[in-house]
């Protein structure tokens, strides 16, 4: 692949750089030098009054020039670095709309299980884990999924397989493996003796039925299966050692790097603690915090939630903590999605209700009051129409806070059809994840069935014709961090293998535009930014990310193929190809 051609002005003797110094200042009038510009390839902006432009030039973090090529000599100075785009794309940076971006970089430092295609395989890398881990030691990874396994692992509870070939070859270490959703995990014999659940007594058999929020798979005997559902996974997971500040550190940094060879300059953070809080403070002072972090703050934890609803949002250009995230269901692919009917393919179970209603209420009046948006993960039709309920009742009570809210569901994946126009009415932005479809649809017929997958699910034209922006992202870890994937799976709706011929529900396909735009400017909005960043626009701060094709012409599949070549941010290149 070609590099960029960097040209740094040639330094002229003194006495012609004085001339030439006055020509210069006669020929810009007004105009500063730019710092760099950027030309030799289509710049699409996601300004509508400005769709595309051939250059781009910056003085600092700034945005000073988006037009022709023959506007950017004004700015051109002795010390301006100009880059050549040798044909590649040059588009606003992307944002991730919605992810968790420690568990992007402890991905990277676990067990990744998100290319596994069966149990087997799991239970393999588990074994050869344990040969580099010392006796005692947790091993603990993320990323299987039961749906999309390609061999049956045998013995099955509600769809998902026993612990006991996992625990065979793991007898010395306690095995956490969390589900790619993140609502669900599997234990090993180990973990679950620590956590006092084995050997089976009737304490622990009674704590299954009165969980609430979750619940423990069980075979016809009563004994744990390994499966841990929605809150149950707090009975394992209180037993993992927290992470060292170092191995934080190490996470913190492999995410960066991963967002920057991606293009992503901006990242929705879905829910953080007190300690990330503090790392990410640190970060930032310590001059790490290469990307602009919109971090929402974990709702479920109430004393941390109320210290910061009495002290108020913190807003910062790099990183700003003004938005509180509620859980209030599960994920389609373990069944702990809150459904209005029954699952299609486990009759007499609607899913889980992980938070109270009465809080959800409770808090988005306060947020309201003290000036913090709410963004309540959703993915059921239930979950989501009582969300939005919340969220009416609340609106009502403060009329005067209404106009601009930006109150969100995160993910609002399957929704009731009579639910889809509220969310403009009430001024609520869903933010969902296009690559959730590519890998789920095939199965997710199977939990909803036809009529509930065509009239409520994934619909993305629906609700951006209803007039309201869809904010786009994948979900990471859940999803790879990939967005020229999530890009293809929005305006394709097929699998990455390119299936089926047509998309699933083809009309709720967005176009090229909608789908820039939802990881661009309308993912800005979503975290009151698009005054800052998200278009290519005089005065915005310089956030772009340079592709080598055209992402808006190029055949469909080609999008798989494209590469990031350049991303900047604040002005400074931090990745290059």
């Amino acid at each position: 692949m070609p590099r960029f051609d960097r040209i740094m002005t040639t330094k002229l003797p003194t006495s012609l750089a004085f001339a030439a110094s006055l020509l210069l200042l006669a020929c810009t009038e007004s105009h500063e030098t730019a710092s760099r510009v950027f030309t030799g390839g289509v710049l699409y902006t996601v300004n509508e009054q400005q769709p595309t432009a051939e250059a781009i030039a910056i003085r600092g973090n700034r945005i000073v020039y988006v037009g022709d090529s023959a506007g950017i000599q004004p700015y051109l100075g002795p010390e301006t670095e100009r880059i050549d785009l040798q044909g590649g794309t040059l588009t606003p940076g992307w944002i991730e709309g919605h992810g968790h971006f420690m568990g992007l970089g402890y991905n990277e430092l676990n067990l990744d299980l998100s290319g596994t295609k069966s149990f087997q395989e799991i239970v393999a890398m588990v074994q050869e884990a344990t040969e580099r881990t010392p006796a005692g030691e947790w091993i603990t990874g993320r990323g299987w999924h039961q749906s999309k396994w390609t061999e049956s692992p045998g013995k099955e509870v509600a769809g998902f397989p026993l612990h006991q070939a996992l625990s065979e070859v793991s007898p010395d270490h306690p095995v956490f493996l969390y589900h790619a959703s993140g609502h669900a995990g599997f234990a090993n014999a180990r973990a679950m003796e620590l956590a006092g659940l084995l050997p089976l007594g009737r304490e622990q058999l009674s704590l299954s039925e009165e969980l609430e929020g979750g619940e423990i798979l069980r075979d016809e005997n009563g004994n744990p299966t390994g499966v841990f559902n929605e809150t149950a996974m707090s009975l394992i997971r209180r037993h993992i050692p927290a992470n060292s500040p170092e191995r934080d550190r190490q996470a913190f940094e492999l995410a960066l790097e991963a967002c920057h060879r991606h293009g992503i300059t901006g990242f929705h953070d879905a829910g953080i603690g007190a300690k990330t809080v503090e790392l990410y403070r640190q970060m930032k002072n310590e001059g790490k915090m290469k990307i602009r972090m919109y971090a929402m703050l974990a709702g479920s934890n109430r004393e941390f939630l109320d210290e910061w609803l009495e002290k108020g949002p913190e807003i910062d250009s790099l990183l700003t903590l003004r938005s509180i995230k509620l859980s209030c269901d599960g994920a389609l692919g373990s069944r702990g999605a809150w459904l209005l009917e029954a699952y299609s393919d486990r009759p007499g179970h609607f899913g889980h209700e992980t938070l109270p209603m009465d809080y959800v209420y409770e808090v988005s009046k306060k947020a309201l009051e003290k000036g913090f948006q709410v963004c309540s993960h959703a993915i059921g039709d239930r979950a989501n129409q009582e969300v939005l309920d919340r969220y009416q009742a609340a609106l009502e009570e403060f009329p005067e806070k209404s106009n601009d809210h930006r109150f969100r569901i995160e993910h609002a994946q399957h929704l009731h059809p009579d639910d889809i126009p509220r969310f403009a009415a009430l001024g609520v932005l869903p933010a969902m994840q296009a690559i959730h479809l590519s890998s789920d649809r095939p199965w997710a017929i199977d939990r909803l069935g036809p009529k509930r997958i065509k009239e409520g699910a994934y619909m993305w034209q629906a609700l951006l014709q209803s007039g309201v922006p869809i904010i786009n992202g994948t979900d990471v870890p859940v999803e790879p961090i990939h967005p020229l994937a999530n890009f293809y799976a929005s305006i394709t709706r097929k699998t990455l293998d390119g299936s089926p011929e047509e998309g699933y529900e083809a009309d709720q396909k967005m176009t090229r535009e909608q789908a820039l735009r939802s990881y661009t400017l309308d993912a800005a909005y979503g975290a009151f930014e698009e005054t800052m960043k998200g278009s290519l626009e005089v005065g915005k701060v310089a956030d772009f990310v340079v592709f080598d094709r055209n992402i808006m012409e190029i055949p469909e599949r080609e999008l798989l193929e494209t590469k990031v070549r350049m991303t900047v941010l604040d002005g400074e290149v931090v990745y290059e190809d």
